[in-house]
């Protein structure tokens, strides 16, 4: 492992075209999950300039499709899209092609006499924790979203103006034995009104590096390093400027390129579906497994084929070379966690109407709520894993 390196995460914001199709389709999840918790669902959505197309499966309680449209847009209206090429208003023409989910699906997927429900789909999935952050994440992704999370929230709030809803950011940070030693650059791309140059865009934006990275980590940051609109403007954005898609953002969704990814989205699938429920759980693993120090940092695998219940693998990396303590780890986790479908989904709450807040800055490194969301942010199972 390199101990003294440049790396660099992004992160986008809940305007981005893609961010707006992930939300729309948690949006539909939690309508499906608040009527009827086993309900299922695979819904994906397409945005492009005044058109929103959602499709996908579902089964659960029958929704007329009207009250759909009108929460998409509830939905636009939140993230704060009222522009000529894109708004929550009936200029902003919205199709459903929602329908039921394929009856081979189901039949795997069902629990049914002594068989236990399977997994909604084959698939490798990935969690990671390590100590850089108090909220146990790497550092370049979770300053990355901070950044725009704050932005958005002065912005709805009225506190930023002239700054609109799509905008990215970049953070390189350069390590030293491999630790966190300084920002060695950040870029921020933001939509803007026409009544702002690009100066009094930077001027607007750069409260919001210093108030989202430590200053331990900014003091050498070169005033020339810090890149805001480098292309010089970015009036027409969102949907109007580049369309957007459902799961696109799978790393700005994770751990910003920091561990491996298995590939599949999370936005759109209720919890029956590994892709997001695995997902959730292998960095529930991986997070209290760092919280009980027993490691600085630990990369999970687990896989699962379509219909069967249990993983076919868990896979544990603590990155100390030590194969017996994580030999040991994986007989902790077998010992004490079920990792089936219906366990995890169990063990973490996820038969809920939850997601839709998931939708932007990051699934992982948010604080869990009362009303369960973000359940896998907790450390709770810590002590498990200083057992001898």
């Amino acid at each position: 492992m390199k101990k003294d390196y440049l790396f660099t995460s992004e992160s986008v914001s809940e305007g981005h075209p893609d961010k707006v199709c992930d939300r729309i389709s948690d949006m539909v999840v939690d309508t499906y999950l608040g009527l009827e918790p086993q309900a299922r669902v695979a819904c994906e959505t397409l945005t492009t300039t005044n058109k929103v197309v959602l499709a996908g499966e579902t089964r659960g309680p029958n929704i007329n499709k009207d009250e759909l449209i009108k929460k998409v847009r509830d939905c636009i209206k939140d993230i704060g899209y009222d522009q000529k090429g894109f708004t929550w208003k009936d200029a902003t023409k919205i199709e459903c092609h929602l329908h039921s989910q394929s009856a081979d699906i189901a039949m795997g997927v069902d629990s049914a006499g002594n068989k236990d429900e399977g997994a909604g789909d084959q698939g490798i999935m990935f969690g990671y924790a390590c100590n850089e952050t108090d909220v146990l994440m790497p550092a370049p992704i979770h300053y990355s979203h901070k950044i725009l999370r704050l932005m958005a929230e002065d912005r709805k709030s009225g506190k930023l103006k002239n700054i609109e809803p799509d905008s990215k950011s970049q953070i390189t940070i350069e390590y030293k034995d491999g630790k966190p030693s300084n920002v060695k650059s950040v870029v921020i791309s933001t939509q803007h009104s026409a009544d702002v140059n690009q100066k009094q865009v930077r001027d607007l934006v750069k409260p919001y590096i210093e108030k989202s990275i430590p200053k331990s980590l900014l003091g050498s940051l070169d005033e020339n390093e810090i890149y805001i609109n480098p292309t010089g403007n970015f009036v027409i954005g969102g949907p109007d400027g580049d369309s957007g898609l459902t799961g696109r953002k799978i790393i700005v969704d994770t751990y910003g390129g920091a561990a491996p990814h298995g590939g599949g989205a999370f936005s759109g699938k209720d919890p029956t579906k590994v892709d997001r429920s695995a997902a959730y759980a292998s960095r529930y693993l991986a997070k209290n497994i760092v919280a009980s120090k027993i490691a600085d940092k630990c990369l999970i695998q687990l896989a699962y084929a379509i219909g069967v219940s249990k993983p076919l693998s868990i896979y544990v990396d603590l990155f100390c070379n030590d194969e017996e303590k994580n030999r040991h780890i994986v007989k902790l986790i077998n010992e004490n966690f079920d990792l089936s479908p219906r366990g995890i989904r169990e063990m973490l709450g996820l038969n809920k109407p939850i997601y839709e807040k998931t939708a932007a800055y990051g699934h992982f490194g948010r604080e869990a709520d009362a009303k369960g969301a973000f359940s896998w942010e907790k450390t709770d199972k810590a002590g498990v894993f200083n057992s001898k």
